[in-house]
């Protein structure tokens, strides 16, 4: 199932579901000690996979600025990944993204080992590597199509 939720929607199950993982895989996984949650979430739109058991399956959260759209905290459950499904949250994200900001670009600060899975969705580097919390990170735009 898709779930695309503004934070204000998400039931507090939903919402306790999410921030778990995304604790459990940007702060206990990757071992980087930094505020998880943050100012943006009050204000977040989130797309979720869940499986047909009610399973978190992959997320991203979606911020939309003045003159760009930003996705990050893109994260697949560690038991759901090697199925495609970073992807899929990926695709769903763009999709989300270009129905509801048409017209604006988007940019991400990737995990520098994901810059591949991204240019294949047409992200274009726009930094060299760089560290973010001490993690590889890069800078990456994806520009609206012209019609």
């Amino acid at each position: 199932m898709l779930l695309i939720k503004q934070t204000d929607e998400l039931t507090p199950q939903q919402l306790i579901t999410i921030l778990k993982a995304r604790v459990a895989v940007f702060v206990v996984e990757q071992n980087c000690p930094y505020q998880e949650v943050d100012d943006d979430d009050f204000d977040d739109l989130h797309v979720a996979l869940f499986n047909d058991n009610g399973d978190l399956q992959a997320y991203t959260r979606v911020m939309n600025r003045d003159t760009e759209v930003n996705f990050g905290r893109v994260l697949v459950v560690d038991q759901f990944r090697k199925d495609g499904l970073g992807r899929k949250i990926v695709q769903e994200t763009l999709d989300v993204i270009a129905q509801r900001f048409p017209n604006k670009p988007i940019k991400i600060q990737a995990q520098a080992y994901l810059q591949e899975l991204y240019e294949s969705f047409g992200f274009e580097p726009k930094s060299d590597v760089y560290l973010e919390d001490d993690i590889p990170h890069l800078d990456m735009v994806l520009m609206p199509k012209q019609n």
